[in-house]
C-alpha cells in the first residue's frame, strides 16, 4: 500500500542527498526512523571504554552533586 506525503524542499533534498542509487525513499525514511529508536540499556553493558577508577571517580562526583540537591516542598 502506497501513501502520499508531503515534504518540505529541505526535508526532501535532505532525504535525497542520502539516498542511494537504486534505493526508495522509503527505504530512507525506514533507515532514519530505525536509528532514533531507542536501544534497550543491555546493550550498552561493558562499552564503557574507561577503566574502573575513572567510573568511581564519576560516580562519586554524582553522589556529591545528589546531596548537595535541595527539593522544594510544593502545596497544592
Amino acid at each position: 500500500m502506497t501513501k502520499v506525503i508531503s515534504l518540505s524542499n529541505k526535508s526532501y533534498s535532505k532525504i535525497k542527498a542520502i539516498k542511494k542509487s537504486g534505493e526508495l525513499f522509503s527505504d530512507v525514511v525506514i533507515k532514519l526512523v530505525n536509528k532514533t529508536k531507542k536501544k534497550p540499556l543491555i546493550g550498552f553493558f561493558g562499552k564503557w571504554p574507561g577503566s574502573n577508577e575513572e567510573a568511581e571517580n564519576i560516580k562519586k562526583i554524582l553522589e556529591k552533586g545528589r546531596k548537595k540537591f535541595k527539593t522544594k516542598e510544593v502545596v497544592f
